[in-house]
């Protein structure tokens, strides 16, 4: 009895204090339903939605909320009727609207929609996780106030667009899951599922900049098209802004512009590519390459001051990044890559990588970089050598990108890139030689 006592003694004092902090927590939690409401409804506001604005929506949360505190006491019955009574009001709202004289002209359900999940975020908030429901509101509040782009984008799509999500759909949900994930070959290198897993994210990479462009149109400028063109592809982006400076020869400082920041895009993109494939690495490889990403940056910047005012022009519009004929192609230059190094790597010194290297890279980059990244994340092959296969595989493409200009663009053209290039080159050349790290 009297330990009981003790005990019971115990939970009495402690009791206030456990009041107290429960009471704190509902107040935060019904402070953060308030604040994610009034997000919503500030966005709803803007577009004058006729079911709810600045005030519906942090109530609806708030009701939510209220609803999730109940059920957590009287059963998840309190819930389901207080997101019926929310679906009903709205119901009701949107028939009065339906019968009314004067029609709002505001189509489609999204207000209801967002107000149906303003309810369910701050019934979430009770019991889920808070940065779930941040993340959460964020994504909504970002994709009404996107509605005008979005509707842009999607009255843009031709039939090729819709293709390219079709062949994405295709690469991604229907190809990438049944392939078998173990290693083949005589060097135990080759693994289905890794290399079409390297066509997805190059594809992803290249629709993603393709999706920008159609969203931003055709006259977005060479600052951003030169970006687009980067993380499309830039040697795709260097043929076809070749060719119209031959067809139309006025604008070589448009052009050369655009050809040296989609190739400084390009360093970006191989830095992504390889924090994808090889983050354990990602310091050991990715400080020398962002040094030459600062290089090409600083080259794009000059030449901007150089050439300011005369850098104003169209986008060509890119061919479709997600072609199936395309895919299987990187995916079998990407097993080709990845197969060559690896034998090389045991049957000949390390200098012949650097061979494959430059021919790897004088017509893709991605190739190379994803293979590399990949072998040295499995510890096959050293960092240090990495890093570097991966820049002389770029300053391979850069030669090859200012042969492109000169057959496609004329000499002019050609010689003006060469001259870039070289100082582009030269840096690259002084990273390599004077890098920290010995070469094993």
């Amino acid at each position: 009895m009297g330990e009981h006592a003790f005990l019971n003694a115990e939970y009495l004092r402690a009791k206030p204090s456990l009041l107290v902090s429960r009471a704190m927590e509902a107040f935060v939690t019904l402070g953060i339903s308030l604040a994610l409401g009034l997000l919503i409804g500030l966005q709803r506001e803007r577009t004058e939605a006729r079911l709810g604005g600045i005030r519906t929506f942090p109530l609806i949360s708030v009701f939510g909320t209220v609803c999730a505190m109940l059920a957590a006491d009287f059963g998840w019955g309190v819930l389901v009727v207080g997101f019926l009574t929310a679906f009903g009001v709205l119901a009701v709202s949107n028939f009065l609207h339906v019968h009314s004289e004067a029609p709002a002209p505001e189509p489609g359900q999204t207000t209801e929609v967002a107000a149906l999940l303003t309810f369910a975020l701050g019934a979430y908030l009770v019991n889920g996780q808070r940065s779930v429901a941040f993340v959460a509101a964020g994504v909504m509040v970002v994709l009404l106030h996107l509605k005008e782009p979005m509707h842009r984008f999607v009255a843009t799509m031709g039939e090729r667009d819709m293709r390219a999500v079709m062949q994405f759909t295709v690469i991604t949900l229907i190809i990438l899951p049944v392939l078998p994930d173990r290693s083949y070959g005589p060097y135990n290198v080759l693994n289905p599922y890794d290399i079409w897993r390297m066509v997805v994210l190059i594809v992803s990479i290249s629709l993603f900049g393709y999706v920008i462009y159609k969203i931003c149109g055709a006259t977005a400028g060479n600052v951003l098209g030169g970006i687009l063109g980067g993380l499309i592809s830039s040697t795709a982006t260097t043929v076809s802004y070749s060719r119209r400076s031959k067809e139309a020869p006025q604008p070589h400082n448009s052009v050369l512009f655009v050809i040296l920041v989609a190739s400084t895009v390009a360093y970006g993109r191989v830095l992504i590519e390889i924090a994808a494939v090889a983050p354990g690495k990602l310091p050991l490889l990715a400080f020398p390459l962002a040094t030459m990403l600062g290089w090409m940056v600083l080259l794009s910047f000059a030449l901007y001051w150089i050439y300011r005012g005369q850098t104003n022009g169209n986008m060509p519009e890119p061919s479709n990044p997600a072609e199936l004929k395309g895919a299987f192609v990187f995916g079998a230059i990407y097993a080709l890559m990845i197969f060559a190094i690896g034998a090389a790597r045991e049957q000949f010194p390390p200098s012949a990588l650097y061979g494959i290297a430059v021919a790897s890279g004088l017509t893709d980059m991605d190739a190379i970089t994803l293979s590399t990244a990949r072998l040295v994340e499995q510890q096959r092959l050293d960092p240090t050598h990495g890093w570097r296969l991966i820049l002389t595989a770029s300053l391979a493409n850069l030669v090859f990108k200012a042969g492109v200009a000169f057959l496609l663009g004329g000499a002019r053209l050609g010689v003006r890139l060469l001259l870039i290039f070289a100082v582009a080159i030269a840096g690259g050349l002084a990273i390599m030689l004077f890098w920290p790290g010995s070469l094993s």
